[in-house]
């Protein structure tokens, strides 16, 4: 069981890891943080922040990894100063929620549970305010006595959890999700540039569109987004979307496995990129499709 007063850390203060600081702080959790950049630990608060990871681990038994990809995670653990060769540290059990390529996440836990930390991978299916909503569902790989262990963590920061398998396998439902959620988003995108092309009102379509067949749940988070052009206040970037398909092209080519859409989808989001729009939310896939008509 987890003492009232014990603090769980998060490494990675960006969308993700400021909307499950919300998720913790409104469950009365005690919360820690780390970000190497200064300006997002600014925002946190400079008595919830430690000025390194290592000061972090020192401070919390558990930690919540919130980092952009695997490299990141592999210096944060194994890097010249890293985490698992810290004899001081304190840390004991880790959640990943970081997207990754599923060997690597296999390593990844392996090379912590040899260093004595037991290993969760919890992916997210949701944006950043969906998780700060607690509308996310946290995808769960590894052992079932941690993830009993962990209940009251991972029950504030999703509401809606499901285990699949061993480490690896979360990694692997988050990317077939992701998948089918990005090309969700193209497809609606091509609507709404389709219907503003030939006269209609993009959000008199769009609320048709939500009570019609062709209905989903990509229409509520990004179709307001796309109907007026709104991509500034990003839930989910664009960078974050083309190396979530890098990896799915990654290990769909493993599988022997053609994704037709999908590579249609990664060439928009590398336009998004050459156009200085990586940083911006990932429904701007609509400006791409809207670039194509335009030449």
């Amino acid at each position: 069981m987890m003492g009232n007063t014990e603090k769980i850390g998060i490494v990675g203060l960006g969308l993700m890891g400021q909307a499950f600081a919300k998720r913790l702080e409104s469950h009365h959790l005690s919360i820690l943080g780390f970000d190497i950049n200064e300006e997002r630990c600014a925002e946190f608060g400079v008595l919830n922040t430690c000025k390194t990871p290592n000061e972090l681990a020192k401070q919390c038994k558990t930690l919540i990894l919130c980092l952009f990809d695997g490299k990141q995670i592999n210096n944060l653990l194994l890097g010249p100063n890293g985490l698992l060769k810290d004899v001081d540290r304190i840390t004991e059990k880790l959640i990943c929620t970081s997207t990754c390529e599923p060997d690597e996440i296999i390593e990844i836990a392996q090379a912590c549970e040899h260093h004595g930390i037991r290993f969760l991978e919890m992916p997210i299916s949701g944006t950043s305010k969906q998780v700060s909503n607690g509308d996310s569902l946290g995808l769960m790989g590894g052992n079932e006595d941690l993830i009993k262990e962990l209940g009251p963590i991972l029950s504030a920061m999703c509401a809606k959890k499901m285990h699949v398998g061993p480490i690896g396998t979360a990694s692997k439902s988050k990317l077939a999700v992701n998948l089918v959620l990005g090309l969700h988003r193209a497809a609606l995108a091509e609507g709404l540039v389709f219907g503003s092309r030939i006269g209609l009102d993009p959000n008199k379509l769009l609320e048709l569109l939500q009570n019609s067949a062709a209905a989903s749940s990509v229409m509520k988070i990004k179709g307001p987004l796309m109907a007026n052009q709104d991509y500034d206040n990003p839930q989910s970037r664009v960078d974050q979307s083309l190396k979530d398909f890098g990896l799915i092209q990654k290990l769909a080519h493993k599988a022997k496995q053609t994704l037709p859409f999908a590579t249609q989808y990664i060439e928009l989001l590398e336009s998004c990129i050459l156009a200085g729009e990586g940083k911006k939310d990932n429904a701007i896939i609509a400006e791409a499709i809207r670039r194509t008509g335009s030449k």
